[in-house]
């Protein structure tokens, strides 16, 4: 599989994995069915994935050769993006009006 392959799928893998906590409403994906999940809960499970993707990240880049050193820099932008990518699914759960 090539690179540009490899970051495609990462980041299709960022976007829904970022979706996951506001579609579902069983916590940690396993766990018992609710018919309503609190903020909390689906923000630790949004920061339990985003581990999860960046630990897939760092299995393709360990794959693919030697593993780049990061700072801090690097996290707090890819947390950024994987709260962007989260958009869509809190504007489903949260924004959107619907007729009861």
């Amino acid at each position: 599989m090539s690179t540009s392959t490899q970051i495609a799928l990462l980041i299709l893998l960022a976007l829904v994995a970022a979706n996951v906590p506001f579609f579902n409403q069983r916590i940690m994906l396993v766990g018992p069915q609710r018919l309503s999940k609190p903020l909390l809960w689906r923000l630790m499970e949004l920061l339990v994935l985003y581990f999860v993707v960046g630990g897939v990240g760092l299995a393709l880049e360990n794959h693919g050769g030697q593993v780049a050193p990061q700072g801090w820099e690097f996290y707090v932008v890819t947390g950024t993006m994987f709260i962007t990518l989260a958009f869509p699914g809190f504007v489903f759960r949260y924004l959107m009006h619907r007729k009861s």
